[in-house]
C-alpha cells in the first residue's frame, strides 16, 4: 500500500494531500489513480470486505499538488456535491509564478471556454459558444529573487482556472509549459497547490478546515516562510 498524507478521516470524508503527478481518477495513461489508492487504504484499515464505496467530490490537475476530498458514503457524497454546487466551500490555493500581479491583490473574471482535444482552456471576450464565466480572487504574498508568491480564493470551478487566469494576467505558473512556462519542472509538477479548504461538514455540520503541507522544496518552503 502506498503511503498517503491523510490530512483528515471519518466516517463520511477522507481527505489527502495529493503528491503532484498523481492523478485523481483513472485515465487512457491506466496509471495507478488517488481514488484507488485511497479505496485500497480504506479496505486494509478497516478489514472491509468487497467493494469500496468512495464517491470523488472534486479533482485537481495531475501536476498540482494538494488537498482532494473524497466521500465515504453515498449521504456524504450527495451533500458535498451540493455545498460545491453552490459554492459554499471556501478553497484556498498556493501559485509561485515567474512574474508578480502589477496590482498586488483583485479580482479576475473572465470567460473560459475549454478545448477538449488540446485539453486546454483559453480567455474569450464573452460568453458566446460556450465560453464559462471564472472568477477568483488573488493576493500577492511576497516576492523572491526570481518568482512571486501569488494566494489565490477561486469561486468558480473551471477546467484548469486558475491556470489560464494567472497566466492571462501575465502571471504565468512556474513549470506548466502549457500555459506558457519558459521550461518545465524536472518532475512535471507545476507550482500551483492546493492549499486549504473550508466548509461545514456534511453530516457532523461542524465547520472544517483543512490545510495541506505543500512540497518539501525550496520554492514552496520560501511560501511557507513568507506566509507565516
Amino acid at each position: 500500500m502506498t503511503n498517503l498524507d491523510i490530512l483528515y478521516e471519518d466516517n463520511h470524508l477522507v481527505v489527502v494531500n495529493k503528491a503532484a503527478g498523481t492523478l485523481v481518477q483513472g485515465d487512457k495513461t491506466g496509471d495507478i489513480p488517488l481514488n484507488e489508492l485511497v479505496k485500497s487504504y480504506i479496505k486494509k484499515k478497516y478489514n472491509k470486505p468487497g467493494e469500496v464505496f468512495l464517491g470523488t467530490v472534486h479533482r485537481l490537475d495531475r501536476p498540482t499538488s494538494g488537498i482532494v476530498l473524497f466521500a465515504r458514503t453515498s449521504k456524504a457524497l450527495a451533500r458535498m456535491n451540493e455545498l460545491f454546487k453552490i459554492k459554499d466551500i471556501q478553497k484556498t490555493y498556493w501559485a509561485v509564478t515567474e512574474k508578480p500581479p502589477k496590482s498586488t491583490k483583485g479580482l479576475l473574471v473572465d470567460f473560459l471556454l475549454k478545448n477538449e482535444k488540446q485539453n486546454k482552456s483559453y480567455v474569450k471576450p464573452n460568453n458566446n459558444n460556450g465560453a464559462k464565466k471564472a472568477e477568483l480572487t488573488y493576493e500577492l504574498i511576497g516576492k523572491g529573487n526570481n518568482y512571486s508568491y501569488i494566494q489565490v480564493k477561486p469561486a468558480t470551478g473551471r477546467h484548469h482556472q486558475i491556470r489560464v487566469q494567472l497566466s492571462s494576467m501575465g502571471c504565468i505558473i512556474k513549470g506548466d509549459l502549457k500555459y506558457g512556462a519558459k521550461r518545465s519542472n524536472k518532475d512535471g509538477s507545476i507550482h500551483l497547490h492546493a492549499r486549504k479548504l473550508e466548509f461545514i461538514h456534511p453530516v457532523k455540520k461542524e465547520p472544517i478546515s483543512i490545510i495541506a503541507p505543500p512540497p518539501n522544496e525550496v520554492l514552496w518552503n520560501e511560501f511557507l516562510k513568507i506566509s507565516n
